[in-house]
């Protein structure tokens, strides 16, 4: 299942949580922040790591398909994350 993200790199905590859209035509994309900077792609495993754990898969198990220097990315996650990352969606819960 593919999915968006919009990451914010060198933020004061780990979290995840919102929606970023930029349009009615594209889907929404979840918000990750991550304490680590967006240097030499450490901040693109940090978020995998953080993911995989709020999914409850191995981060080896998510695959960054596009986005590797950009704030917004494409990533496929298993078809069985579907209800877990539908959850992170809705607007009432943050984790």
């Amino acid at each position: 299942m593919k999915v968006a993200i919009r990451v914010k790199p060198g933020s004061s905590r780990n979290h995840i949580g919102g929606i970023y859209q930029t349009s009615d035509t594209t889907p929404p994309a979840l918000i990750v922040s991550t304490t680590t900077p967006a240097i030499a792609g450490r901040a693109n495993a940090a978020v995998l790591k953080l993911l995989a754990k709020a999914l409850r898969v191995r981060s080896a198990d998510i695959t960054q398909i596009s986005g590797h220097t950009s704030r917004n990315k494409l990533l496929e996650i298993p078809d069985s994350c579907a209800d877990s990352w539908s959850a992170l969606l809705s607007p009432a819960k943050t984790i």
